[in-house]
């Protein structure tokens, strides 16, 4: 009989799959459910126990992890099910606020929700670079830190149920605009017959740059000025840089690419000059984010 911990995971698609699939491997006894039946075959195999019922999967295990398309799908799935003295672990993605209501919509029927983001896809749950956003009952979190961290380090943000999500979204932000960045650029460079190959060591270069420790990354710099609120741009204006950001327009015009990135941003920094800081430096699109256009 395992001495670790039992764990019932509810959700089957690609990533919810995985994470009973660590379990298993790490020794912990996983019963498993999905709205779908069908899904549960491999890992029925590897050990794991299908729950006939969410009700059943809910009362196999005191801790619950859940990973479903939003929290709507807990709310559906879970509607009359006993949360008595269960933990809920929801690595869902929704919005901040839906966090915090469903923390107390599960408060009110006796469970503990702890709300988190998990910061990989499928294959790298459980890796050494896994990480995953958690919020809610810091007591709760650090019982159960040991099963938790067999699918990624366990970074706790806070009391506020909402915290999670909040770190989750901000990278899926950065993650996908810088992605998206580079497919834009690539198509344009590729409108000259420049391969995309050619373009990659230049923009590993630039992220090198960007994220260097030392004094002189650019990242640092930027987080500096955000954090003190001054926006220094005697070298390399806002204003000039607007113009700059025209000129890319320009370029995706002239050789019939799609301009929604590239125009988004030219209009944040129009918008940014226009409201005066032109003379500031590029760090001072944060105010104008700040105050989103009415």
């Amino acid at each position: 009989m395992s001495s670790r911990e039992a764990v019932t995971v509810i959700g089957l698609g690609a990533m919810g799959s995985t994470m009973a699939e660590v379990f298993l491997a790490a020794g912990h006894p996983t019963t498993v459910w999905n709205r779908t039946p069908g899904k549960a075959g491999k890992l029925v195999a590897a050990g794991a126990v299908e729950a006939a019922t969410a009700a059943e999967a809910v009362a196999a295990s005191n801790l619950v992890v859940i990973s479903q398309v939003d929290y709507a799908a807990m709310d559906q799935s879970l509607a009359g099910v006993d949360l008595t003295g269960r933990v809920l672990v929801n690595l869902s993605s929704d919005s901040p606020d839906r966090l915090r209501s469903a923390s107390q919509s599960v408060a009110e029927r006796g469970g503990m929700l702890v709300t988190g983001g998990i910061m990989v896809p499928p294959q790298g749950i459980g890796q050494p670079s896994a990480y995953v956003f958690y919020s809610g009952s810091q007591e709760v979190v650090g019982a159960h830190r040991e099963t938790l961290e067999v699918l990624g380090r366990a970074d706790f943000m806070g009391a506020d149920p909402g915290l999670a999500m909040l770190y989750y979204q901000a990278m899926l932000n950065m993650f996908w605009t810088t992605l998206v960045s580079y497919f834009y650029s690539a198509a344009l460079v590729g409108t000259a017959g420049i391969s995309a190959e050619d373009l990659r060591p230049y923009a590993a270069a630039l992220l090198s740059d960007l994220t260097d420790e030392g004094p002189m990354g650019f990242l640092k710099i930027l987080t500096v000025e955000i954090e003190r609120g001054v926006y220094p741009g005697a070298e390399n204006n806002l204003h000039m840089q607007a113009v700059g950001s025209e000129h890319v327009v320009h370029a995706f015009e002239q050789v019939g690419l799609d301009t929604g990135m590239p125009r988004a941003l030219a209009t944040l920094f129009a918008r940014a000059d226009a409201a005066g800081h032109g003379l500031s430096g590029l760090t001072a699109l944060i105010e104008v984010i700040r105050k989103p256009a009415t």
